[in-house]
């Protein structure tokens, strides 16, 4: 153990598990739990003279063997006890026990240790990207405070130097992408309104092998995305609130296997429109840009990995929902991009339209690339949350990607790093809900109640995506069929107040660079 840390952070089921690297750090527990059988169900701070720092943080998983448990316990287990080890203060000198419990520990150079199970096979990256969660600080914070980091140095103990230096790329490529996430999707509606974010991003993909353009002006963003420009409207008229659309390419050394194309919704914030949020509902409408946060926190990872034989395209709809007397309303008809025409039904459901028309650009693009997957991802519905609970994003496959079981893949790849996603189905009653009701419409946008109060509220939008970009031409009955799927992290996103999460960047790049 390097004596340059100030403590250790053990992460581990029990102490009786551990390997015999770790007898000592086994010896000093079972010592402990001789005074305090709270050792298996909550994180303890131990005064162990000759560790670093003389302190010890055990922080147990808990039982891993029943139905219900997984690789979760590991990075929740490393969040809350990296969270007790840098709370601040230190130990209580007063106590003359040698195993002594403290609530502050106060470390700025903690090792976390967590050795590897059988059941699980990268436990080892998600505690380190659990304590990474935590020791995030957001980016108002970094941009006022003399410290911009919460503790100094995190350490990783690992038995295997070559695994060791594997797992610290890793962590360090996805904590990477994921404060890229949190900074555009978790800042304030100012700090983050549309042209600073197209000013973060530019800046952060500046001398990298990521490709950005930025679309500010007014004429092409009627022209080309005209369900988002009507969304745009009364935004136009404030400067600083003025629509961007982001371009992001990368692509991968060696010939092109695979070409991912995601769009992400980026309402840097919501007031429900014409349809105004009422009733106190409008407070975290910032966070309502995590779509494209994570498309932006995507091509991070990319630009840190690099990963051959792999082609990845996004665009990012940012787009702020005012409301005032130039606002779209209920009632409009506007014609997509695809030519559609669409009977506005309620302006609160602006997600969708600020994504279809960056949709069927993806579509008219994709017929030319090679082995293409379409993606939207949106904190689109409450019924996301209403239906599957808090902490689990939801995908949803068109006959093409069903066909290559594409949401439960993406269900298997989240299980890994404990990014985890439930499978949702798009059935003919989804359709049937956005068909116009009279001549004047195609497509009937939304009804006019909150999804979570609409039978199969976060389904019928994956159907309103594909019938008004003009997907539904490429379905399994075409002869060029391409497979689309539509994710909501409404509730995997992370709690308000709190700090975002990056879902589903662990899931994604799991699935597309790890290949696992």
């Amino acid at each position: 153990m390097a004596l340059s840390y100030d403590g250790i952070l053990l992460v581990a089921q029990s102490y009786d598990g551990l390997p015999g690297e770790l007898e000592g750090l086994k010896a000093l527990l079972q010592d402990y739990s001789t005074v305090d059988s709270s050792l298996v169900d909550n994180v303890v701070i131990l005064k162990a003279v000759g560790l670093p720092g003389d302190r010890l943080v055990f922080a147990p998983t808990g039982p891993l063997n029943r139905d219900y448990d997984d690789v979760r316990r590991f990075s929740d287990a490393a969040e809350s006890g990296i969270k007790s080890a840098v709370a601040a203060q230190g130990l209580d000198s007063d106590l003359k026990s040698g195993l002594i419990r403290a609530m502050k520990a106060g470390m700025q150079r903690p090792l976390l240790v967590c050795p590897p199970h059988s059941a699980y096979q990268m436990n080892t990256l998600a505690a380190v990207l659990g304590a990474l969660h935590a020791l995030y600080l957001p980016l108002e914070l970094r941009e006022v405070k003399p410290s911009p980091h919460k503790v100094a140095v995190l350490g990783v103990w690992v038995k295997d130097k070559a695994q060791g230096d594997h797992i610290i790329e890793l962590a360090t490529a996805l904590e990477s992408g994921r404060v890229v996430y949190r900074d555009i999707g978790g800042s304030d509606p100012e700090r983050m309104a549309a042209p600073h974010v197209a000013e973060y991003v530019q800046e952060v993909f500046k001398d990298t092998c990521v490709q950005v353009k930025v679309l500010s002006d007014l004429r092409i963003l009627e022209k080309e995305y005209p369900c988002l420009a009507a969304v745009n409207r009364c935004a136009n008229t404030v400067p600083r609130h003025q629509a961007r659309v982001i371009h992001l390419e990368y692509c991968g050394d060696g010939s092109i296997q695979q070409t991912l194309m995601l769009v992400g919704k980026g309402i840097t914030y919501d007031t429900g429109g014409a349809d105004i949020k009422a009733g106190g509902f409008m407070a975290g409408m910032h966070r309502d840009k995590c779509g494209s946060a994570a498309v932006a926190g995507f091509f991070q990872i990319l630009a840190k990995l690099k990963p051959k034989h792999l082609k990845v395209v996004g665009s990012m709809a940012m787009v702020r929902n005012s409301v005032g007397s130039d606002c779209y309303v209920a009632d409009e008809l506007i014609v997509s991009r695809a030519g559609r025409r669409v009977r506005v039904g309620n302006t609160d459901a602006e997600g969708r339209m600020v994504m279809v028309d960056l949709l069927c650009e993806m579509k008219e693009k994709a017929v030319k690339e090679v082995s293409p997957q379409l993606f939207t991802i949106a904190t689109l519905t409450g019924h996301a949350i209403r239906a599957m609970g808090p902490n689990y994003s939801i995908i949803m496959d068109n006959g093409a990607a069903r066909r290559e079981d594409n949401a439960l893949k993406w269900q298997k790849a989240g299980e890994v790093l404990g990014d985890m996603f439930e499978v949702s189905t798009i059935r003919r009653e989804d359709y049937e809900f956005h068909k116009g009701k009279s001549e004047y419409e195609d497509i009937l946008q939304c009804n006019n109640l909150p999804s979570s109060a609409t039978p199969r509220g976060h389904q019928t939008p994956a159907a309103f995506l594909i019938m008004t970009s003009g997907l539904d031409k490429h379905g399994v009955d075409s002869e060029k069929p391409l497979p689309y799927s539509h994710i909501d992290i409404a509730g995997s996103s992370g709690p308000f107040p709190g700090v975002p999460t990056g879902a589903p960047l662990l899931t994604m790049a799991t699935k597309y660079i790890f290949q696992i």
